[in-house]
């Protein structure tokens, strides 16, 4: 079959840092091509080349049987190329209509907006989806994965040939995954060509056709799906076999950290639970079910409305988050780009942003010790950076989310709170994270661990809490519990694994 675009010999260089080398991409009319690689190999600047954002500086691109050169992503778009951002590229202060259609609005014969018109075509994109929000709904009322949906349908309003989907499942529910794949399957029949990042295996052999895996920025292969297993693509991907994907360790149990009886906040209610020395702690759950407003009213980031916390056996009642990091508890955000990171900062002043009370004589920022502490995080996280002066916005995800672990880190802390701390991450990247949470756990440290990923739940977790509707609705062991008992819990089912 002749490719509907290719792309052939690509390099890209950035000050500091060779991005692409000789890298390419085949296409095919019909067909979802996954592209996968590591975080740092290449994935997204390959697209960013392709739609316009960054000009190559050697390569060719053959779109239509034609050679082309697009100056920037309008041009791109409008030869019929579109991509949704693993970043959203939308505005909260408008609504979901006018997100799809900005700066395309259909106009009445009088140059002005039709918005019947417009609210119209909303309507049909998003009955396509199964989106049941109201195209008037203003887009900051919708939740992560909702906001990701209205991307979704504003690639599809471009009736595009090629569609690139960068991470499009991060923040979807499997309800939401289930409609995006019977779209991608729609716009397959319709000979669509789809390229589909995603770094969870999973979907790459329920969705995709063809496989291309990048390296450090080269072209390593491209085969069938059904021509290769999970090993073979992991392995081609990190260049290593990869033995344990959740490297387990035992811990004995130290002192009691943290005690929680019975709290409530918005979105939780009777909430009880201890943590331990050198424990993990997992809370699983559907999306919705109330982890995150948990451990972000632990950190004083949500106002406690009912109940008792103790830390280290005294009482414990941060009322925003400076006092939650004072206190010994350092939390990372789900959403590192909007809560964990200034993306206009050095990784160095990211880094170092939660303990600078820590690095100050008395009102002077002590630099020598800064430059140190991190240099010293950024080799034990084998953070791949130029320099600790490069803008923290020019690192891969997975590069980004270990800033943001270290972040936390710096401060010491007695807890720490890692709310989905490999989503985005590749898996070379998350069997590093993993190493590190265990390191730090055998150091004694207390940690929560939230993930929607239920496999990395069992995989590392001591004890597993699941919640259901802002309760607890089990609690296990996680070396006896199954993943079909995890997720009878996260629906509602009443079920809770006997203790001694």
């Amino acid at each position: 079959m002749e490719a509907i675009l290719s792309l052939t010999a690509i390099d890209k260089a950035f000050p500091g840092v060779k991005a692409l080398t000789q890298a390419g991409l085949n296409v095919y009319p019909g067909q979802v091509m996954a592209l996968m690689g590591e975080n740092g190999a290449g994935k997204s600047t390959l697209m960013k080349v392709l739609t316009g954002i960054y000009q190559a500086d050697a390569g060719r691109i053959i779109y239509h049987g034609k050679p082309c050169h697009f100056k920037g992503p309008r041009e791109s778009q409008q030869a019929g190329i579109g991509i949704i951002h693993q970043e959203l590229n939308l505005l909260n202060e408008l609504t979901i209509a006018e997100n799809i259609y900005l700066g395309r609005e259909p106009v009445n014969k009088f140059g002005k907006i039709n918005w019947t018109q417009l609210y119209a075509d909303a309507q049909a994109l998003l009955d396509r989806l199964q989106i049941r929000q109201s195209p008037q709904t203003r887009l900051g009322n919708l939740s992560i994965g909702a906001q990701q949906m209205v991307e979704i349908a504003k690639a599809l309003s471009f009736k595009a040939d090629v569609i690139i989907m960068d991470e499009p499942t991060d923040a979807l529910t499997d309800t939401e995954t289930r409609a995006l794949f019977r779209v991608i399957n729609e716009l397959r029949a319709t000979g669509c060509a789809i390229v589909y990042i995603s770094h969870r295996l999973k979907e790459i052999f329920e969705i995709c056709d063809r496989v291309t895996v990048l390296r450090d920025g080269q072209w390593i292969a491209e085969a069938a799906v059904s021509d290769i297993d999970e090993d073979q693509l992991i392995e081609l991907m990190v260049g290593r076999k990869l033995d344990e994907q959740y490297p387990r360790i035992a811990t004995p149990l130290g002192q009691e950290v943290l005690k929680v009886e019975q709290m409530s906040a918005p979105g939780i209610e009777d909430i009880s639970f201890s943590l331990h020395q050198g424990e993990i702690l997992g809370f699983s759950g559907l999306m919705g079910a109330g982890r995150t407003e948990l451990v972000k009213a632990l950190y004083g980031a949500e106002p406690r409305t009912k109940g008792k916390v103790w830390l280290s056996g005294k009482p414990y009642g941060a009322a925003h988050p400076q006092q939650a990091l004072a206190a010994g508890i350092a939390y990372i955000s789900e959403d590192r780009k909007g809560d964990g990171l200034i993306l206009g900062l050095s990784v160095k002043n990211n880094m170092s942003l939660s303990a600078l009370a820590e690095l100050s004589q008395g009102l002077q920022l002590a630099h020598q010790a800064e430059r140190s502490a991190v240099d010293e995080f950024i080799s034990l996280f084998n953070i791949r950076t130029p320099t600790r002066d490069q803008l923290i916005g020019h690192l891969s995800g997975g590069n980004q989310q270990k800033v943001a672990i270290a972040k936390g880190l710096m401060t010491r802390p007695k807890v720490l709170i890692l709310d989905e701390p490999t989503r985005g991450v590749d898996v070379g990247a998350k069997k590093e994270i993993y190493q590190l949470i265990n390191r730090f756990k055998q150091e004694g440290m207390a940690i929560i661990l939230v993930s929607s990923d239920m496999p990395e739940v069992l995989g590392i977790s001591d004890r597993i809490m699941v919640m259901h509707q802002g309760r607890i609705n089990g609690e296990f062991t996680a070396t006896t519990v199954t993943q079909e008992q995890l997720l009878a819990a996260a629906v509602g089912k009443p079920h809770q694994e006997e203790h001694p």
